[in-house]
């Protein structure tokens, strides 16, 4: 009983627990750090941590480093939010697939 616990325990750290929800460009809160996704007139796309933002750009930080958009690049802008939903579905998708797997196995080995 406790492998099983714990095997669901990792299955629901592992999981998606959020999603990208459109926002639109004058309503960004700055005070958060919040996580966001910038799909470009170009059809290129950036995510990152909100670092400042004014009337004419965005700046966020990601791998690469400190970048600015400027408002006339930007196509989409989106926010990362947290999912419960997610996180309790792919729980219990990644719990039954978990067994499924073991179920085939014995099936085929006969253990």
């Amino acid at each position: 009983m406790k492998n099983i616990i714990f095997l669901l325990l990792i299955s629901i750290l592992f999981q998606s627990c959020s999603s990208y929800k459109s926002v639109d460009f004058n309503n960004i809160v700055v005070e958060k750090k919040r996580k966001f996704e910038i799909e470009k007139v170009d059809s290129s796309k950036l995510t990152g941590r909100l670092v400042s933002k004014n009337e004419n750009s965005i700046v966020l930080e990601n791998k690469r480093g400190i970048q600015t958009i400027q408002k006339s690049e930007i196509q989409e802008l989106k926010v990362k939010k947290f999912s419960i939903l997610k996180t309790a579905t792919g729980a219990v998708y990644t719990y039954l697939g978990i067994l499924i797997g073991v179920g085939a196995i014995v099936l085929l080995f006969g253990m």
